[in-house]
């Protein structure tokens, strides 16, 4: 079996991490008519492998299940976000754009048959309990990881809200197995929070991107703007996997100046080519602009966006933006860097469906971010003594997308890479976490003394460079 078999359904909790747009369908269906044609001698051998095993397994397997099964590895051998969604997982796939369903509240991955966590989400049991992303689930309750699918571990995983399920799992820098005792409930993601940090500074914080995303951020940001005119904003979008691309546009919309070039993408099939830009039949969906009421002010207070390996996606597409334009000081650590964009097709009467890699997107400038990421302005670690981050990014996925600004081959099968070195704190069973914009905040505390001219405590000689001059991108 392959290193990553399949990389994050939202399942148990998970968050959507991926560039939902069903729009793409349509036309991609009818390319496929056209241009598709079965290779005959190949499906002959299916056939006769299904044949064998229909008439010689050790034990009797359902048509349903052979056929599932030989659907899901064809999808899931191209690249770690695209997989098959049986009835059960495209269900959830619809729920969870929503930000509402049931679980721990994980974003998770399969990794060499076990569960890697990828990122808690916030206000969850995962996350109250003390999960954090890198951690390796390799028992629940009784039963061990290994051996199971992702969809079968995930299925453990959920259950009835004031349950329980114990997980153990590995830790970097831990000797010994650590178990979770965690309470399952029902999951209602919050996507946008914010806080007058003092007068004149305002705190957004972004968790992912949902439908209602954009006109919760327009409704806080109203808030804030009561008291007066903001000196200055941070947008927090730490361990942010991402979500819908029109509410990343719509996000980007509230800060840019209206039509500007949010973000485009460029794939196979026409409608997988498109340009999105801060307007509002982008991000309303048809609906009246959701940002109609947001202050004047939003547009022109000096902004400072924080970001970590587990800033992903859509977090990117907002980052991307705001630096290239100039809009914003980008602080923190570099962000994830998924750089593609999935469909989700629907198949067998709309209850199952494929979940399919089509394009791949850029910034304002042109930039890739695919394997690479979003370099900050300022490179602060969580800590003066280092940081916790992600164990492992875009580009440690086995068969993940190569960067096309790179001219590498389009599918990478990653080597296994050394760990980094970091600080080790002495062993808790549930790691200490600081509040977001609290006061052991320390990213926050650097990204308050650029809004206010300090001097920023920056890694040293490891500051990236400045974003190109953007010139209205088109």
């Amino acid at each position: 079996m392959s290193r990553m078999k399949q990389f994050g359904l939202v399942l148990s909790g998970m968050c959507l991490g991926v560039l939902f747009s069903l729009q793409f369908a349509a036309n991609a269906n009818k390319e496929a008519a056209s241009a598709a044609q079965l290779p005959v001698e190949e499906v002959r051998s299916l056939a006769e492998v299904f044949n064998h095993i229909k008439q010689l397994y050790v034990e009797p397997v359902s048509d349903k299940k052979l056929i599932n099964d030989a659907i899901s590895g064809m999808v899931a051998g191209l690249d770690p976000h695209s997989s098959y969604l049986d009835e059960e997982a495209f269900r959830d796939m619809q729920i969870s754009i929503k930000g509402k369903f049931g679980g721990l509240g994980i974003e998770v991955t399969m990794e060499d048959g076990l569960v890697k966590v990828v990122s808690p989400i916030e206000d969850t049991p995962a996350f109250r309990a003390g999960v954090k992303a890198g951690d390796v689930i390799f028992k629940l309750d009784d039963t061990p990881v290994r051996g199971l699918s992702l969809t079968d571990a995930v299925k453990r995983m959920r259950g009835k809200p004031g349950t329980t399920i114990v997980l153990t799992i590995l830790r970097k820098g831990e000797t010994k197995p650590i178990e979770l005792t965690l309470t399952r409930e029902e999951i209602q993601v919050q996507s946008v929070k914010s806080k007058l940090i003092e007068p004149g500074y305002g705190y957004v914080r972004v968790t992912q991107f949902q439908e209602q995303t954009t006109a919760d951020l327009e409704k806080h940001l109203e808030k804030l703007y009561k008291g007066g005119e903001l000196k200055g904003l941070v947008l927090d979008l730490r361990n942010n996997p991402g979500g819908l691309i029109d509410a990343a546009v719509g996000v980007s919309a509230a800060f840019l100046p209206p039509k500007s070039l949010v973000v485009y993408s460029e794939g196979r099939i026409p409608d997988a080519k498109r340009k999105y830009y801060a307007d509002a039949p982008e991000y309303s969906r048809g609906a009246p602009d959701v940002l109609k009421n947001l202050p004047k002010g939003v547009r022109s207070v000096p902004m400072v966006v924080l970001l970590n390996g587990g800033s992903a996606s859509a977090s990117e597409i907002v980052a991307g933006a705001l630096q290239d334009y100039k809009r914003a000081k980008l602080l923190g650590i570099r962000s994830f860097g998924k750089g593609s964009v999935q469909s989700i097709f629907p198949i067998v009467q709309g209850e199952t469906g494929v979940k399919l890699t089509i394009a791949k997107y850029f910034t304002p400038l042109g930039r890739s971010i695919q394997a690479k990421g979003i370099e900050p302005d300022y490179e602060v670690d969580e800590t003066p003594n280092g940081s916790s981050e992600p164990f492992y990014r875009e580009a440690d996925l086995n068969r993940h997308l190569a960067n096309p600004n790179d001219r590498e081959p389009e599918v990478q099968a990653s080597a296994p890479r050394p760990a980094k070195s970091r600080p080790q704190a002495e062993k808790t069973e549930v790691p200490v976490r600081f509040e977001p914009a609290g006061p052991e905040d320390y990213q926050f505390e650097q990204a308050m003394n650029v809004l206010k001219g300090r001097p920023v405590s920056v890694k040293p000689a490891e500051q990236s460079a400045p974003a190109e001059e953007a010139s209205a991108p088109k």
